[in-house]
């Protein structure tokens, strides 16, 4: 589990569940089934963290030090650092029963939200805040509530020590994280991949140096669009992988959503945000990868009281003529996945 965190690169988390949590989805769709408690003792243990990359993210705790820049830029400053301003004292009162009782949740705080999207109350605001600085780190869940530590008794003490790279070392460094856990990235999707402010402007030298280096390799692309850059002496003709499988609808797989309409014709929606009537595929829908292509959506519904996974549709993609192959491999592929998340049988 953690080299295949190590891998990726970043594994967004999200607290959508109808299928599973997105981060077991991406990583089952790897490793098949794991024990549920895995996750939580990588993060107590140390040998993952969870911090903003694409969005909150487990990431290998080997990048640490990658990160402690954004944390003492303050990162996403704006709205936490008016919560540490307002209330200093309650910062160091959150710290101070912390420090003496261990990891906690902000269930753990007294306090009533205050309204707005996430209705978070002053001490959850703070924890969010404090742990957006670095001073706190995620110790683990319990169910999907953080649990909140003291940093230095979290992360291993040679990733807090390690020094804090230069702004080149920093971009150059997250560039061919992002290149080598993808395979092939515009320059575009190497922002995106950890969510770079400054556009192209910022990482574009970078990405020159990487190819001056022999670190990557800059390719033109058929179509005209914006070329992209594969690991120095990647083999471009490799053969496609073999059978199907179903991607959360957060994998890193599809983060490049103008790359995959530009390479396959594919365009991914996310559509839990939007109202039933305006959905085109459903409410949770998980592309399914089968080779090198995406051939189908899967709207789906894990129902854990009957031990089932529920097909409420499934969407061939436009141009894909060999239906028989496709469901026999999508039969294999939602066993497999009902296998992964603890479910005994599939419903279609």
């Amino acid at each position: 589990m953690e080299a295949t965190v190590d891998r990726l690169s970043c594994v967004q988390l999200d607290s959508i569940s109808a299928v599973d949590r997105s981060h077991r989805l991406a990583l089952g769709a790897r490793v098949g089934a794991y024990p549920r408690g895995t996750v939580s003792l990588l993060l107590a243990s140390g040998r993952v963290f969870e911090y903003w990359a694409h969005e909150a993210c487990l990431i290998p705790i080997a990048d640490y030090p990658l990160f402690r820049r954004p944390m003492q830029e303050g990162h996403r400053a704006e709205w936490y650092a008016r919560h540490l301003n307002e209330g200093p004292e309650l910062a160091e009162a959150v710290l101070e029963r912390i420090r003496e009782q261990g990891p906690l949740a902000s269930r753990h705080f007294e306090g009533q939200g205050g309204g707005g999207m996430w209705n978070w109350k002053p001490a959850k605001r703070m924890l969010e805040s404090l742990w957006n600085l670095g001073t706190l780190s995620i110790a683990g869940r319990q169910g999907f509530q953080r649990l909140y530590d003291l940093t230095e008794r979290v992360i291993p003490r040679e990733y807090l020590q390690a020094p804090v790279p230069s702004e080149p070392e920093l971009l150059r460094s997250l560039a061919l994280r992002a290149v080598h856990a993808r395979g092939v990235l515009t320059e575009a999707a190497v922002r995106e991949h950890y969510r770079l402010r400054g556009g192209a402007a910022r990482l574009q030298p970078h990405l020159d140096a990487l190819v001056s280096d022999g670190l990557l390799e800059r390719h033109a692309v058929d179509d005209g669009g914006a070329p992209v850059y594969v690991p120095g002496g990647a083999g471009l003709d490799l053969p496609a992988p073999a059978g199907g499988v179903l991607l959360s609808p957060f994998d890193n797989l599809v983060w490049d959503r103008v790359f995959h309409a530009r390479l396959f014709g594919f365009r991914h929606l996310i559509e839990v945000y939007k109202r039933e009537h305006e959905r085109v595929y459903g409410y949770y829908v998980l592309p399914f990868l089968l080779g090198d292509r995406i051939v189908g959506r899967a709207d789906l519904k894990a129902d854990r009281r009957e031990g089932v996974l529920r097909v409420r549709a499934f969407h061939l993609e436009p141009g894909v003529r060999d239906r028989r192959r496709v469901e026999g491999e999508l039969d294999r592929a939602l066993a497999r996945l009902a296998r992964t998340i603890g479910l005994e049988r599939v419903e279609r």
